[in-house]
């Protein structure tokens, strides 16, 4: 039973926060005080006037009141935890408010993170859905600094981050009401998401540039604040399961796209990921042609949509609707990454024409949406299939129990790696077997990595773990490979149903191979052999393709392959040579050209000269 009187109490001590929040900017525009802090217009930055930066000063205020107020009205005991919290959230934001004044370092900003990060895991706020304890610090550490610096990132275009985190807050506040009852977390929540909404009326005015910006001392603090509340919320209550382990996921799966993908995108391009830019999701959709207020629009209703799913997931319980729905969320995600990063490439190329539409790209891209359908499918086909061969059967309760809990893990490992390491951004259509290798690389390591974690989160007794993971590996490998490289084929399968013209190529070195790969991709000849006087290749097969003869065997080399026409890629061959593939092609009937393949090199000066 819920005791909505103590609710009550709760969100009316921690309203304290929004009119504080008001009263501490206000009077800050008004004073010379806060005019020492102010971002001016780069390259960087989306803004182009000077606007004051002390919005976190007024989003600190507001949270610490309302907590403290919380405090001393007897709502929520006093306790390690949650003066870690504060005093973590404290640290950040004095450390925030001395790099809006004088510029911190990247180093010494993240060894202040990584200090409040030690202070709230030394309070006793730990993760406690696993059972070792230097992971459980490991995956703490990580936490914390990961979405402080993710929120730091998002803060790139007025009202972004504090709706983002106003949402969230709100989400937090509703499974510390519903699921996870925790009156700390729910002052917690509501104090922070109060103090977001008391800075919004200063920062996010459409029509109209902000007034004030929130600085590092405010994106810190609401990364910071987030973060544990995760931790303080659904990933240390007992009876852990698959969606209170998503919870927080969701609830911060925009500032956890963003962050990725301009890391990744960086990185690529060997650019410094603490250095500003104007490539965030935001302004990709800005680009797309979005006004700014609806680019935030559009990432609050995502954030929304994602925060609902996850509630939904805790209130339903039923691990296979979540594996599911995490599966559909995980697919339109990665449509909307590549729908942003397609942006970027026209943005960057200058392409010309209508933008691609984002509902389409969402919904109907069906390349994609069936790889990772399929994958789904084969990556729970080769899991089961390696546990029944192993176990030899369907096995005990215990070791169904264990395959239930290593399966979502596997799933999450495996995908992760598999957009890692680009299997999602290749052409199949022209794949060869070298680009099975990342397959069998992601594979291999979601074993380990899979079965690492398994061992970590709970223990598996005489489950032959091992062995299952390795079955796994290559099971996975095969059959994901072969599902790609079979998109490959499904073109050529479609023209064998018409007539190809079929080519006898003359010459099988490096301009004969390449002619065979273009007409090959084509689709629209089919080469049945090569000719060629090398010996060391006659009677042998390249790219698939025999080597029937001799240039002077032409004519039984025509008959046996029942070529329609000859192409000639050795026009340098004696002409004595070539005349006797002339008359044999004249015998049979069949044209016979002559491909002249040139690449011309620029001299150096040329080049200037050209550039000039």
């Amino acid at each position: 039973m819920l005791d909505y009187p103590s609710v009550a109490v709760d969100a009316i001590v921690a309203i304290a926060a929004f009119p504080i929040t008001l009263a501490v900017l206000w009077a800050l525009l008004r004073t010379r005080l806060g005019s020492r802090l102010v971002a001016h217009p780069t390259d960087e930055r989306w803004h182009e006037q000077p606007t004051p930066t002390f919005g976190g000063v007024g989003i600190f205020a507001g949270f610490a009141a309302g907590v403290l107020l919380a405090v001393a009205a007897g709502v929520v005991e006093w306790s390690g935890e949650l003066a870690g919290i504060l005093a973590g959230t404290a640290l950040l934001f004095a450390a925030g408010l001395v790099d809006d004044l004088r510029r911190l370092s990247p180093v010494a900003k993240l060894a202040v993170q990584v200090t409040a990060a030690v202070i709230v895991l030394a309070s006793g706020l730990q993760v406690q859905i696993v059972q070792n304890d230097v992971l459980a610090w490991a995956i703490g550490l990580l936490w914390l600094v990961g979405i402080t610096n993710a929120f730091n990132l998002l803060d790139n275009m007025d009202g972004l981050a504090a709706t983002l985190a106003a949402i969230a807050c709100g989400y937090f506040a509703i499974d510390a009401v519903t699921q996870h009852p925790n009156d700390t977390v729910l002052v917690l929540a509501l104090a922070l998401g109060l103090a977001c909404a008391g800075f919004l009326p200063f920062n996010l005015r459409p029509g109209r540039p902000a007034a004030v910006f929130m600085g590092d001392s405010g994106s810190q603090v609401l990364g910071f604040g987030l973060a544990s509340l995760a931790l303080a919320s659904s990933w240390t209550v007992a009876g852990t399961t698959v969606a209170t382990v998503l919870l927080p996921l969701l609830i911060l799966a925009v500032p956890i796209l963003d962050t990725t993908l301009v890391t990744v995108v960086r990185l690529a391009q060997r650019r410094p990921v603490t250095q500003g830019g104007r490539d965030h999701t935001s302004h990709r959709l800005v680009y797309y042609g979005l006004s700014e207020s609806k680019a935030v629009l559009l990432l609050a209703l995502v954030a929304g949509a994602l925060g609902a799913t996850a509630l939904a997931y805790n209130v339903l319980d039923n691990a296979r609707l979540t594996a599911v729905g995490v599966l559909v969320t995980f697919v339109l995600l990665v449509q909307f990454a590549s729908f942003l990063s397609d942006l970027e490439e026209r943005s960057r190329s200058g392409a010309v024409g209508p933008e691609p539409s984002l509902w389409h790209a969402l919904f109907f891209e069906p390349r994609r949406l069936v790889e990772v359908v399929v994958d789904f499918v084969l990556i729970c086909f080769s899991f089961l299939a390696g546990y029944l061969l192993v176990v030899g059967g369907f096995g005990t309760e215990y070791e169904r129990s264990v395959f239930l809990s290593a399966l979502p893990i596997l799933l999450a490992t495996q995908y992760v790696l598999f957009v890692g390491l680009g299997v999602y951004r290749r052409v199949w259509r022209f794949a060869t077997a070298r680009d099975v290798v990342p397959i069998a690389v992601a594979c291999a390591a979601a074993a380990v990595i899979a079965y690492a974690l398994l061992r970590t989160l709970r223990p598996i007794g005489s489950f032959s773990a091992v062995e299952i993971f390795v079955v796994y590996a290559v099971l996975c490998t095969g059959l994901v490979g072969a599902s790609r490289l079979a998109l490959r084929l499904l073109p050529e399968m479609r023209t064998l149903r018409g007539h190809r013209r079929r080519v006898l190529i003359v010459g099988a070195g490096r301009s004969g191979r390449s002619l065979a790969r273009e007409l090959r991709d084509g689709h629209e000849a089919r080469v049945v052999g090569f000719l060629d006087d090398n010996p060391r290749v006659r009677r042998r097969r390249i790219l698939g393709i025999t080597v029937a003869g001799a240039l002077d065997e032409a004519a039984r080399a025509i008959a046996t392959t029942r070529a329609e026409e000859v192409l000639v890629t050795i026009p340098g061959a004696p002409q004595e040579r070539l005349d006797a593939v002339i008359r044999a092609a004249e015998g049979a009937g069949i044209p016979c050209r002559i491909v002249h393949r040139r690449i011309e090199f620029s001299a150096p000066e040329q080049v200037e000269a050209t550039l000039l």
